[in-house]
């Protein structure tokens, strides 16, 4: 883990959308100046902001926990529609086998950028199955209380 720094990487993960909803043309464009209104630092703000490298902003992921958010940004998105055409709805009886077959298919969760979730791989020095099965085995961890919070908000 990332010890001291698990919270700071726990905000970051937590606002790294923080301009989409209100300006999605100009995701991670507009966190900055929103963060720094409110006091951030400028090393959070890069962390938020590296997530769009590519797609949205130019701030490039350096740090090992930027590049799997960038990595995993994408991927989460892909294993959560997967997720759902399962009878299990779940996540918890996941393999990578069958996460790389919707992998595979384009038209499947089209808008989860296969090449950013290849790049994002290559970045942390992973194959795609690596990446695929950290981010499972992460979603599984906290699938439980996501679903829990999610009910209450509904």
């Amino acid at each position: 883990g990332y010890g001291d720094e698990a919270d700071f990487w726990a905000t970051v993960g937590l606002l790294h959308d923080i301009d989409f909803e209100m300006w999605p043309e100009q995701h991670c464009l507009k966190a900055p100046e929103l963060l720094q209104k409110a006091g951030c630092s400028p090393e959070f703000i890069h962390a938020v902001c590296s997530h769009g490298y590519g797609l949205c902003c130019d701030v490039e992921p350096t740090h090992q926990m930027e590049k799997v958010l960038f990595a995993a940004d994408e991927l989460t998105g892909l294993i959560g529609a997967a997720a759902r055409m399962r009878p299990s709805k779940s996540v918890m009886d996941m393999e990578v086998s069958s996460l790389k077959k919707k992998y595979k298919d384009k038209k499947f969760a089209a808008g989860c950028s296969r090449d950013v979730i290849n790049t994002g791989a290559e970045r942390l020095g992973w194959t795609v199955e690596e990446l695929m099965e950290k981010t499972i085995l992460a979603m599984r961890s906290c699938e439980e209380s996501v679903n829990r919070e999610m009910e209450t908000l509904a």
